[in-house]
């Protein structure tokens, strides 16, 4: 072989290497955004349930749009309102909007023993609170109502 054959083979064996140690999986989530995971490969002739756990992508949060339309004349007074919502995957999730210049958080949770049922309240320092109630369709999409302290109901989107 010449020098530069040698050096080609040489890079083409790093870059092999280099690749080998993880692939690239895409996944479209329900409402068909593409997500990139990279994985490490197995080592050969093992099975990826026996993997261990350190090489599994774990199950982490994941923020979901809220989006508030107005279902009475005092909620049209705001008009729409957005926010999100953190969900923790364990039954909990945080909530956050802003309403008339106040920032509202909170916490979102599932029914017992339901996972499509829950509640959801917020609260702001000026005083104002909100109470949600919703229903999930998959877990990042759903829909409810919200009621806030003076009066205004709102009909709550939740994902995108």
């Amino acid at each position: 072989m010449t020098g530069f054959s040698n050096i080609a083979a040489a890079g083409l064996a790093l870059s092999a290497a280099a690749l080998s140690g993880c692939y690239i999986v895409p996944v479209v989530d329900p409402q068909g955004n593409v997500q990139y995971h990279h994985y490490p490969v197995p080592p050969a002739g093992v099975p990826a349930g026996a993997y261990p756990a350190a090489y599994q992508a774990p199950p982490g949060p994941v923020s979901i749009p809220a989006r508030l339309y107005p279902a009475n004349d005092m909620a049209n007074q705001t008009g729409m309102i957005s926010g999100s919502v953190t969900n923790m995957r364990t039954g909990k999730g945080r909530f956050q909007l802003q309403f008339q210049n106040e920032v509202l958080t909170g916490e979102a949770t599932r029914h017992g023993g339901d996972d499509k049922h829950g509640v959801a309240s917020a609260y702001g320092n000026g005083g104002t609170y909100m109470q949600c109630e919703y229903q999930m369709n998959t877990p990042v999409q759903g829909a409810g109502t919200c009621t806030f302290s003076n009066g205004a109901r709102y009909k709550l989107h939740l994902g995108s």
